[in-house]
């Protein structure tokens, strides 16, 4: 069966209120509360977002997302009662898109997943389906990646991320631009973009530590450099 959000928490109630609300509203939802019978469900069923949480009773949330992201890059979002940013950078870096902290307004994360939703699932138009300049490549319709004739792995938010920067070339691209055509909410902090541009330095700089393609315009954002 193909279902919009999976919900995968051991809190079986907060879960299950989560789910009927969503469900109310159009968002085909099923939760299920351990790593285990996460793998078990996905294994017969499709889903197009994860809400994930750290603390599950057969194991961790990122174990499980380290697993998940073998084979699948479908948005997932953290949801936890962890609130350190040790906790955040380590879901952000394993392959997270979001983290929301416990507890939440059920609109709140409803509306987030709604954006997350259509944002995945919406056709785009491109201005140009493949960016080559001899060194990196990026194939905006199969999202592909290489840099350096080496094929490099993002998740869907980091591509997007990636094609946003590459469709914007050569001009400051503030960070309010980056959440609202992006992330499209107003709940995302710099933190998560931060962790996100860094992914993508290491994935796609010849020296992260001094890009050439995605520089800093300091306090407002970045630019994507093509005629250096």
């Amino acid at each position: 069966m193909n279902y919009d959000c999976l919900i995968i928490d051991d809190e079986k109630t907060l879960s299950d209120n989560t789910c009927e609300y969503f469900n109310m509203f159009d968002v085909k939802t099923k939760a299920v509360y351990s790593k285990d019978e996460a793998l078990g469900f996905l294994k017969d069923n499709d889903v197009k977002l994860i809400l994930l949480d750290i603390n599950l009773g057969d194991g961790s949330g990122f174990e499980l997302c380290k697993i998940l992201r073998e084979d699948r890059d479908i948005p997932i979002l953290f949801v936890s009662a962890r609130n350190t940013d040790d906790d955040k950078i380590i879901a952000l870096n394993i392959g997270g898109d979001d983290y929301i902290e416990k507890p939440y307004s059920l609109g709140v994360l409803l509306a987030k997943v709604k954006v997350v939703l259509k944002r995945f699932g919406g056709s785009k138009t491109q201005t140009a389906d493949i960016f080559d300049d001899g060194y990196l490549l990026v194939d905006k319709v199969n999202k592909t990646l290489k840099a350096g004739g080496e094929d490099k792995k993002l998740t869907s938010m980091e591509f997007t991320l990636l094609q946003y920067l590459i469709d914007n070339p050569n001009r400051l691209v503030t960070k309010k631009e980056l959440f609202d055509n992006v992330w499209k909410d107003k709940f995302t902090s710099d933190g998560t973009l931060n962790v996100h541009i860094r992914k993508l330095r290491e994935a796609i700089e010849k020296d992260p530590k001094d890009p050439s393609y995605i520089t800093t315009v300091w306090k407002e954002g970045y630019r994507f450099v093509t005629d250096a």
